[in-house]
């Protein structure tokens, strides 16, 4: 059965977990059977024409305007399977957190709450205030899965792909996409234990 799925992208720095999900859900569309949808924010669309500077548009995807709500998953009853906003700024928690819908990507986070669908937002904000960890924890009370955009290093990445990766990895991991992005964690050996412990 085809998984939909919605990729909103918010103005927040941290295109490159954008580009790094976006590559994987082209590279395995066929074999995952993916429909996969695509809007920025307005100024999302800014700050990777900053960071990345290549055309969103080539990845193959039908992408929609910031305002565009007569987009499919503008509507529960499209039955979009899951939503991403990646990276995902403090004003766009804050947004949903209050139900504040005036552009397409927080209309869409609305309908992942309403139809109970997973809707992962990869935050990409540092350091928290306590505005934002309220809004934080409404969110999730609401059903949203927080999933800040923490790079891990157990699994030793050597490039800038492979850190991002890590934190791709999970991002598919929540939305129940199989993928081989990381090493992971198996737990530690004997005899690489503090103290040779256990």
């Amino acid at each position: 059965m085809t998984r939909r799925i919605v990729v909103g992208v918010s103005g927040a720095s941290g295109s490159i977990y954008a580009q790094r999900l976006l590559a994987f859900l082209r590279d395995h569309r066929e074999r995952l059977d993916l429909d996969v949808h695509v809007v920025f924010s307005k100024f999302g669309r800014v700050v990777w024409n900053e960071e990345i500077g290549t055309d969103p548009a080539d990845y193959g995807f039908r992408m929609y305007g910031a305002n565009d709500m007569t987009a499919p998953f503008a509507s529960g009853s499209a039955r979009f399977d899951a939503m991403v906003v990646v990276p995902c700024s403090a004003g766009s928690v804050g947004r949903v957190a209050t139900g504040v819908s005036n552009d397409l990507m927080g209309r869409a986070c609305d309908v992942m709450l309403k139809e109970r669908r997973p809707l992962v937002m990869v935050l990409r904000e540092s350091p928290y205030s306590l505005v934002l960890l309220r809004n934080l924890v409404t969110v999730t009370e609401a059903g949203a899965i927080i999933l800040p955009a923490s790079p891990s290093f157990y699994s030793h990445p050597v490039t800038r792909e492979a850190l991002v990766d890590t934190v791709v990895s999970r991002i598919l991991d929540r939305i129940g996409l199989d993928n081989e992005l990381m090493v992971r964690w198996t737990g530690l050996n004997a005899k690489h234990s503090p103290q040779g412990e256990a």
